[in-house]
């Protein structure tokens, strides 16, 4: 978010033609604010074992997969790491489900 042009992580502004962005800004704070901030509240809720955490696990890996599969869509496949956090996130949905079931047999 500092430096909305990629200078500060080394990524070209050409990657975003064709895409609705002209710059990093928002894509930054869109991953600052899901899989930054509210990853890291989905955590806290999860380690106190709160009741709705797997409603916050289910929700933010379905984000999580979302935000990739239109990343991908704009600038293509080119990291090991797109696929590789869309698997994050298909992992953190399913156990977001589990969680919901395990929640819903301890009432």
């Amino acid at each position: 978010m500092l430096y909305p042009d990629g200078s500060g992580l080394g990524i070209p502004l050409y990657l975003l033609e064709g895409s609705p962005f002209v710059d990093y800004a928002v894509p930054g704070f869109f991953l600052f604010l899901i899989n930054g901030l509210f990853q890291g509240i989905g955590a806290v809720v999860s380690f106190k074992k709160k009741p709705y955490a797997g409603n916050f696990g289910f929700g933010l890996g379905i984000l999580l997969m979302l935000w990739i599969t239109i990343q991908v869509y704009f600038i293509g496949l080119i990291s090991f790491l797109q696929p590789l956090y869309f698997g994050v996130g298909l992992a953190e949905s399913i156990l977001g489900v589990r969680l919901l079931k395990m929640f819903r047999k301890e009432k």
